[in-house]
C-alpha cells in the first residue's frame, strides 16, 4: 500500500499489504493480491481489508505503521465503511465472504464492526 503526499506528489510511505501464511514467519510480509480500497478517518487511521489473507488492518496515516490486524473468517474483498452511532461512538465495518475473481475460498458471510478508540 502506498501513500502519496498530495502537495508534493512524492511517496509519503509504502508498506507490503498482506502476508503469506505458508512461508516462515520472518518471510511472510510479501504483500498479497487484493480487491478493495482503504478508508481514512479524520483521526489519522487508514483501514483496509482487500487482501486474500483474510485480514483487516489499521495503519497510521502519517507513518504507514500497522497499528493492528485481525484475522477474519474469509477475505474481505471490499472497502470498509465508517459510521457514528447516535451515542457518538464511531465504528468501522467490514464485510468478509471470500470468493471474487481472486478465487479466495468462500468460508464466511459476515459483517464485522469495530468501535474506534477515543470516540464517545
Amino acid at each position: 500500500m502506498t501513500a502519496v503526499n498530495v502537495n508534493t506528489g512524492e511517496f509519503a510511505w509504502r508498506v507490503p499489504l498482506g502476508v503469506t501464511d505458508s512461508l516462515p514467519p520472518d518471510k511472510q510480509k510479501t504483500g498479497r493480491p487484493g480487491n478493495g480500497g482503504p478508508i481514512a478517518t479524520a483521526s489519522g487511521l487508514v483501514f483496509i481489508g482487500a487482501t486474500d489473507d483474510s485480514r483487516f488492518r489499521a495503519f497510521d496515516s502519517k507513518t504507514g505503521k500497522e497499528l493492528w490486524t485481525v484475522k477474519l473468517g474469509a477475505a474481505a474483498h471490499a472497502t470498509s465503511s465508517t459510521y457514528q452511532a447516535p451515542d457518538g461512538k464511531q465504528y468501522v465495518v467490514i464485510t468478509s465472504t471470500g470468493g471474487g475473481f481472486l478465487a479466495a475460498p468462500l468460508t464466511d458471510d459476515s459483517i464485522t464492526a469495530f468501535a474506534l478508540p477515543g470516540s464517545k
